[in-house]
């Protein structure tokens, strides 16, 4: 699995869990969705993405979006 996919896993699961959290908890768990959402299109310009950084010093073999 690349860094690429592991990222996208990654916010996706992080978001779907934001917003049953928001659901279940308190809807202030929509800030953290909002901030995942705000880091997702920060990375679609920037191409830098912290948790692919981080995933790189792990040792995930690095895909075609985040090098």
């Amino acid at each position: 699995m690349t860094i690429d996919r592991v990222v996208l896993m990654l916010a996706g699961s992080l978001i779907l869990i934001s917003l049953l959290l928001s659901l279940i908890h308190s809807a202030h768990w929509l800030w953290f969705t909002a901030l995942v959402g705000a880091n997702l299109l920060q990375s679609a310009f920037t191409g830098f993405c912290p948790s692919a950084k981080v995933l790189k010093l792990f040792g995930v073999k690095p895909g075609e979006a985040f090098k």
